[in-house]
C-alpha cells in the first residue's frame, strides 16, 4: 500500500465541492492517516505483515478515531498523520471481529473537527458519495454506491448488508465514505474486482456499514470489545468453487489444524445441515453456540466422506492485546 505523502487521485476522481450540499472540506479534516507497527511474533503479522498503513476518521472531538480493525490488531505502535502535517501517537481502544471495526484513542490534542455519523441503512443504490483518504480531496474518491447486499470474507466474516461503491479508492482501508448530507456512512475494508459486460472488470471498494457500530461503541470505549460471548472461530480459510466450499488454508496451531483438516478438503455439511457457500458454512459454524464448542463437520477428501468434530475457540485468544504507551 502506498505511503500516505507518496501518491494522490487523478484529478478527475477528485470530488469537487460545488458538487455536494456540505462543506467538503471540512467534512475531509476529520479523516487522518493511520500507520501501526506490529511485533514480529504476532499472530497476525503473517497475513497482515508488521507496517500497516490506512486511514482513519475521527468520530468525537475527543480524538477518537474509528477505522477498519486489521490495520491496528496487535499493533503496540500507532501514529496518526493529520491534514496540517502533524504526527500524533494513538492507542488502541478496541477492535471487534465481528464487525472488522477498530477504535483508536489520539494521546495528544488534534483540534480536527468530529464527522457526525449518519444512517447507513438509509443509503440508496446510486448516491453520491465521497470515499474520504487522509490528505483532503487530493486523496479523495468521488463515487457512487452501487451494491448493498451480503459480503462473507474467507476469513470466517460476515456482514449482512455491506455496501460497494465505485470508483474505488487506491488506498482504500479505513476509508471513510462520507453521505449526501456530510455524514459518515461506513469505513473503507477491501477492494473487489466485479465483472462486466463485454468481459470488462471494474474495481469496487466494499465499506463495512456504520450502523454496525452504534449499538457496539460504548461496550468497545468501556470494556474494550462489544457485550456479548465470542463467537467460535476455526481458524480455516476457505472459498467457493461452483456450490461447494473448499478449505485453503489454516491459520497456524489454529483448532481447524489441530483437528487434521487439510487444505483442498471440500466442507459437505456442519450440524448435520449442508453448506453451498460461505455465508451458509460460517453461519453454521456461529450456530453451534459460543466461542469453545464442538463443531461436527462432514468433509470430503481423496474420494472419501469422513465427519470429524472441531474444537472451537475464541479467536482474540490467539493475539497480542494492545498495551499503553
Amino acid at each position: 500500500m502506498p505511503s500516505i505523502s507518496e501518491w494522490k487521485v487523478p484529478p478527475a476522481l477528485q470530488p469537487k465541492p460545488a458538487d455536494y450540499g456540505y462543506d467538503l472540506e471540512q467534512a475531509l479534516a476529520s479523516i487522518v492517516g493511520i500507520r501501526s507497527i506490529v511485533p514480529s511474533d504476532a499472530f497476525s503479522a503473517q497475513t497482515l505483515g508488521t507496517e500497516r498503513m490506512g486511514n482513519g476518521v475521527v468520530i468525537r472531538a475527543n480524538g477518537l478515531v474509528l477505522t477498519i480493525g486489521y490495520l491496528i490488531t496487535e499493533a503496540e505502535t500507532i501514529w496518526l498523520h493529520l491534514i496540517d502535517g502533524r504526527t500524533v501517537p494513538g492507542h488502541v481502544m478496541a477492535y471487534d471481529q465481528v464487525t472488522g471495526f477498530g477504535l483508536v484513542q489520539a494521546l495528544a490534542r488534534l483540534d480536527l473537527p468530529a464527522l457526525p455519523l449518519g444512517q447507513s441503512d438509509a443509503a440508496q443504490l446510486g448516491e453520491r458519495v465521497v470515499v474520504g483518504g487522509a490528505g483532503g480531496r487530493q486523496r479523495s474518491v468521488a463515487a457512487r454506491i452501487v451494491g448493498k447486499q451480503e459480503f462473507a470474507g474467507y476469513w470466517e466474516y460476515v456482514i449482512d448488508e455491506a455496501i460497494f461503491v465505485t470508483p474505488a479508492h487506491p488506498n482504500w482501508g479505513g476509508t471513510g465514505v462520507i453521505g449526501a448530507t456530510g455524514e459518515l456512512l461506513g469505513i473503507g475494508s477491501l477492494q473487489l474486482e466485479q465483472a462486466r459486460d463485454g468481459g470488462q472488470t471494474q474495481h469496487l471498494n466494499m465499506i463495512v456499514p456504520i450502523d454496525l457500530l452504534k449499538p457496539i461503541l460504548e461496550d468497545c470505549l468501556t470494556i474494550g470489545r462489544p457485550n456479548r460471548p465470542p463467537r467460535p472461530w476455526l481458524g480455516l480459510y476457505a472459498t467457493e468453487v461452483e456450490d461447494k466450499v473448499v478449505v485453503v488454508g489454516l491459520a497456524d496451531n489454529g483448532p481447524a489444524q489441530r483437528a487434521n483438516l487439510k487444505t483442498g478438503d471440500l466442507v459437505i455439511s456442519v450440524g448435520g445441515v449442508e453448506v453451498a457457500n460461505l455465508a451458509g458454512l460460517f453461519r453454521r459454524i456461529w450456530a453451534q453456540g459460543d466461542a469453545g464448542v464442538e463443531v461436527p463437520m462432514l468433509i470430503y477428501r481423496d474420494g472419501k466422506t469422513f465427519g470429524v468434530k472441531v474444537q472451537s475457540s475464541d479467536r482474540n485468544r490467539f493475539l497480542k492485546r494492545p498495551s499503553m504507551h
